[in-house]
């Protein structure tokens, strides 16, 4: 009995170990990340991550606890040959899963998640185009190292030559049981009420500490098993009633008006989907100069809402926030969930009902992350994707570059009766950062290759908009220009939870506008998903089936933006901005640190009124 419990605890050390080992890896990749964090800072994150590790290394003692148990009731010996197999599998599927993990948190500012995986095998083509401005030498050094490193370890830890001791029958469940009973103490973290949960990992008021902290097999695992389950709204945070009455007081207007900026309420509608066009791309919005010089010429002829936010932080959700006017769902993402999409509003769906002729325009795979279904789920007469185009054209990673997909747009609008509505999503702004042309910016640092991809569709769209012009329904067309989401780059800052991730531009542009309007800026505060209700005001469309969204030219309309990300949110308001991490229960920033604390306490309400309301929807489509 001796025996049998220390070889199961030296086994239980080695996956705690094993996890220090990944700890580490992750620590000294983003060691920039921690400048200014003290080494006692960091060991904490050690300590507090421990009894995480012991749950992960829990998990994996399952499989060879029922063996052991299955095993032990039949005479035959089972050869170890089995538990070196399965400990050198386990060391790979780790070691792939941490460098994994360290391009995305590189990426995103979160851990690994369902998503990526899911994603990658949904479609692998556009996995390997998004992995490809990784750093795979180091990735695989990293890799190997770790299952290296893990493989000879083991040789000194695991017992991998333990035979069954030698007990009565009888006594054989009695230990069965209480080894089995023992790992399931190690995988709850204890004999507490509550099992094991990511906010036990949580011990510091700066994230990336927390993160460190966070065991990333674990996180992947419960994320997981969260994503494929029946969904239960994970953000309760008050009473149903309570979060109801918060959101609806956020829209509510003391009167249905709008400024009106067009000279027409029936034009040509074009929205361009900017792949990653981040605000930090615009100078006139506090970005970089020289990034996108020719959007500057844009806003100087167009309306641009200066303080939008995207509603998160990827391609998917971006696209819903747009089309949909619906918030992201952190967690979640409807565009996959056909029983759900399907019942969401579109504008494609409102200006079908309005009998203009509908079309999609993308240089890649339509059917990424289900995108094909969604739209002919809302009446997009016409899709051209990848397939429409010649070999030739295919210049792209993911398809076609920008340049050749916007000259067949206005190619396509020229032969097509008026009106008609377009929704055109660029990809040359997206990893691995390639251009068919000279790169404006040297280097193959990403900082320059984003710089350079973002300055080619910038480019790109001005040829567009000569060549429109040229066009005999240019004088009737409103051009709408927003980004799917924020980016870390140019300026390499990845973290969620800072609002300025999600800052991104929207501009009304065209010959529609009134001559009094071109080269305003829009001050008011909102987010992406208010590019519909504003748009559809200014044609005399009702838009009350987007409850989501409001009109940015409504003088009445409240100033507000909320967004979210993998298991957090943020809501902001003029006064203050705060963001939340679900997993570890805190407030992770806070933009305004002298207003009282009643100010930062009620922002944080309305975000999780926000959150929690976005959840229960979601779940009743």
């Amino acid at each position: 009995m001796l025996k049998t419990l220390i070889s199961f605890c030296r086994f239980l050390l080695f996956w705690t170990l094993f996890g220090v080992f990944t700890r580490t890896a992750f620590v000294l990749y983003f060691k920039d990340n921690l400048r200014g964090v003290s080494a006692g800072e960091v060991l904490q994150a050690y300590l507090y991550g421990m009894r995480m590790d012991a749950s992960a290394a829990g998990y994996i003692a399952v499989i060879p606890l029922l063996v052991f148990g299955i095993g032990w009731f039949f005479k035959k010996h089972i050869k170890p040959v089995w538990l070196r197999v399965y400990v050198y599998t386990v060391l790979f599927l780790i070691a792939l899963i941490a460098i994994v993990n360290l391009n995305i948190f590189r990426e995103w500012g979160t851990k690994v998640t369902y998503r990526v995986f899911a994603n990658f095998f949904d479609a692998p083509k556009e996995g390997l185009a998004s992995s490809s401005s990784s750093p795979i030498a180091l990735s695989l050094s990293i890799g190997i190292g770790l299952l290296v490193t893990g493989a000879l370890l083991s040789e000194y830890i695991i017992d991998y030559k333990f035979r069954k001791p030698s007990v009565p029958f009888i006594a054989k469940p009695l230990i069965f049981v209480v080894l089995f009973g023992l790992n399931l103490v190690v995988i709850r973290g204890g004999l507490q009420l509550a099992p094991m949960s990511q906010s036990n990992a949580y011990f510091s008021d700066k994230p990336i500490l927390n993160q460190c902290a966070l065991n990333t097999e674990w996180n992947l695992l419960q994320n997981t098993t969260e994503s494929v389950q029946n969904p239960e709204n994970p953000y309760l945070f008050m009473p149903a009633d309570k979060a109801a009455a918060l959101v609806d007081s956020m829209y509510a207007v003391k009167k249905d008006t709008t400024e009106m900026l067009l000279t027409t309420t029936r034009p040509n509608v074009v929205i361009f989907q900017l792949e990653s066009f981040t605000a930090d791309l615009i100078a006139s919005l506090g970005g970089e100069k020289g990034d996108a010089p020719n959007f500057e010429q844009f806003i100087k002829q167009g309306v641009l809402f200066d303080s939008i936010y995207a509603t998160s932080d990827r391609t998917d959700k971006g696209m819903i926030g747009i089309m949909s006017a619906f918030p992201s769902q952190a967690l979640r993402t409807i565009v996959i969930d056909n029983a759900r999409q399907e019942h969401l509003p579109a504008l494609s769906s409102v200006f079908a009902d309005e009998h203009y002729h509908t079309s999609y325009f993308y240089g890649g795979e339509s059917e990424f992350m289900n995108f094909r279904a969604y739209l002919l789920s809302h009446h997009i007469k016409e899709i051209v994707d990848k397939q429409n185009f010649a070999a030739k054209e295919m210049n792209s990673k993911w398809g076609a570059h920008d340049d050749v997909l916007l000259k067949r747009n206005v190619q396509y609008l020229t032969g097509q009766q008026q009106p008609f509505f377009s929704y055109v999503q660029t990809l040359s702004n997206h990893e691995p950062f390639e251009v068919p042309v000279k790169p404006h910016f040297p280097g193959e640092d990403l900082p320059n290759k984003f710089r350079s991809t973002a300055y080619y569709t910038d480019a790109s769209l001005k040829e567009y908009f000569d060549l429109a012009k040229k066009q005999p329904w240019y004088k009737n067309t409103l051009f709408v220009l927003i980004a799917d989401h924020g980016h870390r780059l140019p300026l390499d800052h990845s973290e969620p939870y800072n609002p300025r991730k999600y800052h991104i531009p929207m501009l009304f542009f065209g010959d529609v506008i009134k001559p009094a309007y071109r080269g305003k800026h829009i001050n008011k505060l909102g987010g992406q998903t208010d590019m519909a209700a504003t748009l559809l005001a200014q044609l005399n469309i009702p838009h009350k089936q987007f409850k989501w969204s409001k009109n940015l030219l409504n003088p009445y309309s409240k100033p507000f933006a909320f967004f979210d990300w993998d298991n957090g949110m943020g809501f902001k308001t003029p006064q203050q901005a705060v963001t939340y991490d679900n997993a570890g229960k805190r407030i992770s920033y806070v933009e305004n640190r002298k207003l009282p604390q009643a100010t930062i306490d009620s922002t944080l309400l309305y975000g999780k009124a926000f959150l929690q309301q976005v959840f229960t929807e979601y779940m009743k489509y």
